[in-house]
């Protein structure tokens, strides 16, 4: 919970930025003023909606190094570094992209990450924790995991969805906001408490909504980077760093990276709903469906 906790509020910030600027450059105001005119709020909904989503991937780069401390290896320092680097070379040159930064981060957990605002300008980075406790076919399956991601464009992809989502959450939630003040509390002049209030509670519903459909997605796409793993470094390699994954239950990533780690907490029940990846047994099962 403490991650989708970490999600929502990222993007609720990003928002309220948006929010304040926009009323602070009179669109807001405008809206008021005119009633509710729907051609203006779909514009409004579509500058709040992928406004921040687009934001959050083009920072996504810098602020997955300040959350992590991540350490981008310029020139390789050990053995160890130089095999990230050439795998990650291979993996790339196969899956027809540019070379991506790769990076290590200070981690006791098994775990790793791609994030960047495309496939041509990506970041893959690693744990100290993954480096120790797996086997050198265990990471480079990891590692095709995420060259999978950027490959994918699964960064943008989930940008735009929730650039997508958000835009109805904002839009609707105004015209239920507008229906409350002017159906319900009989308002007639301008925009009055009932508006603002039902917005808001409106967009908290609605959000909530939101999540699950760019959870869902996210969760398509882990099974599709499992699927390009297997294709660049072996299915059986895959197969033993998700058993190996299973075993140590890696913490979550931070909220701006889980979509794109190599897993992430699984639960139960309606808190399902909210999870970026699927189980491990799901994601396992599914390797050895397509091997047969």
């Amino acid at each position: 919970m403490k991650r989708i906790f970490l999600f929502l509020l990222t993007n609720f910030a990003i928002v309220a930025v948006l929010s304040i600027s926009l009323r602070l450059l009179g669109v807001d105001s405008y809206l008021s003023a005119n009633g509710l005119n729907l051609g203006s709020l779909l514009v409004f909904a579509l500058v709040m909606g992928f406004g921040g989503s687009f934001i959050s991937l083009a920072i996504s780069k810098w602020s997955a190094k300040r959350m992590t401390g991540a350490r981008v290896i310029e020139t390789p320092t050990s053995e160890a570094e130089r095999w990230l680097v050439d795998t990650v070379r291979r993996q790339a040159t196969a899956a027809g992209i540019e070379m991506p930064e790769v990076a290590v981060y200070d981690s006791p957990e098994p775990n790793a990450f791609a994030t960047g605002m495309s496939r041509n300008a990506a970041l893959v980075a690693v744990s100290t924790g993954l480096m120790h406790s797996m086997s050198r076919d265990e990471v480079e399956a990891v590692l095709a995991h995420e060259v999978s991601h950027v490959a994918n464009g699964d960064m943008v992809t989930l940008a735009l969805v929730q650039g997508v989502v958000n835009t109805f959450v904002f839009f609707f939630a105004r015209i239920i906001g507008y229906f409350v003040d002017r159906v319900i509390l009989k308002n007639e002049e301008g925009h009055g408490a009932g508006y603002w209030v039902a917005s808001i509670v409106a967009e908290l519903v609605l959000g909530v909504l939101a999540t699950i459909i760019v959870q869902w997605v996210s969760r398509q796409r882990e099974f599709r980077a499992d699927a390009g793993s297997a294709a660049l470094a072996g299915r059986d390699k895959m197969i033993g760093a998700l058993r190996r994954l299973g075993a140590a239950q890696p913490e979550a990533l931070p909220a701006q990276m889980a979509a794109f780690g190599i897993a992430g907490k699984t639960t139960g029940g309606l808190a399902a709903l909210f999870m970026s990846h699927p189980p491990i047994e799901a994601r396992i099962a599914a390797l050895q469906a397509a091997r047969s």
